[in-house]
């Protein structure tokens, strides 16, 4: 990843709106294009960068997994692009069965494999039909895991809204992140809590259409603890257990053989 030689600030707690994703891989903001970003905003969301941890070490991190509330389990080479997505079994909205599956890919190329219930998907169509259905859980899942990250990326319009109380009675500078054409769901708006005791993300809010007068719900972004060389909130709500880790080497085998199993 590359980026420009933005000066950096001095730490401020303040508040951010979110975006549903894009490519990790892709995250160079050598401009802000269409997007429109206020000076303000800007410099708190390079606080919240450094706070936790700063562009070198978010791009020195190199693998890193999670569990999206307890349930697909991802692996992810950040340099590469590689993923290794496990699905388990369960049951749809309306409550029909789903089959378990597990997606190799790489997010880069959109290539890769997929197996439903333990049988490689080999017919074309629905291999494509897989690996978008990967691609997407990857866009929904990773935005859960690393919004704060996302803050300046290429797209993302970022507004200054001033302070607000959360919910759990602090003080936090709020901004609203809207999108330009990029993202699965460009029409959405995130308002983004920064507490000012921490510097960090604390809150956050979706609205399902920018032009929304309240949010499709306001959950905590809390429970910062240190990964490697990043900081990585643990708690989004529900209670659940993400397993959150940040590894110096993961095996060759797991991207590519799908009887690989971690120990």
């Amino acid at each position: 990843m590359t980026r420009s030689s933005m000066t950096r600030l001095p730490l401020r707690v303040s508040i951010v709106t979110l975006l549903l994703a894009v490519n990790f891989n892709a995250v160079a903001v050598t401009g802000y294009a269409a997007a429109q970003r206020e000076p303000e905003a800007v410099a708190l969301a390079e606080s919240v960068m450094e706070r936790m941890g700063g562009h070198a070490a978010w791009d020195s991190t190199h693998y890193i997994s999670w569990q999206f509330f307890g349930g697909r389990q991802h692996y992810w080479n950040k340099w590469s692009g590689d993923i290794r997505i496990e699905i388990p079994a369960g049951e749809n909205r309306q409550g029909e069965p789903t089959p378990a599956r597990l997606i190799l890919m790489n997010l880069n190329t959109q290539q890769g494999r997929a197996w439903r219930d333990g049988n490689e998907i080999t017919d074309a169509a629905e291999l494509r039909e897989a690996l978008e259905g990967g691609n997407g859980s990857w866009i929904n899942d990773s935005y859960w895991m690393f919004m704060p990250y996302k803050l300046l990326d290429p797209g993302v319009s970022l507004t200054h809204l001033g302070d607000e109380i959360m919910k759990d009675d602090r003080m936090a500078e709020v901004l609203k992140l809207t999108f330009d054409s990029v993202g699965n769901t460009p029409q959405n708006r995130y308002h983004v809590y920064v507490a000012k005791d921490s510097g960090l993300v604390e809150q956050w809010s979706y609205f399902a259409d920018r032009a929304d007068d309240e949010p499709g719900f306001t959950r905590p972004w809390a429970d910062w603890q240190q990964f490697g060389k990043i900081m990585l909130a643990t708690n989004k709500g529900r209670g659940a257990d993400w397993q959150i880790a940040v590894h110096e080497e993961l095996p060759a085998e797991l991207f590519r053989d799908p009887a690989f199993m971690m120990q």
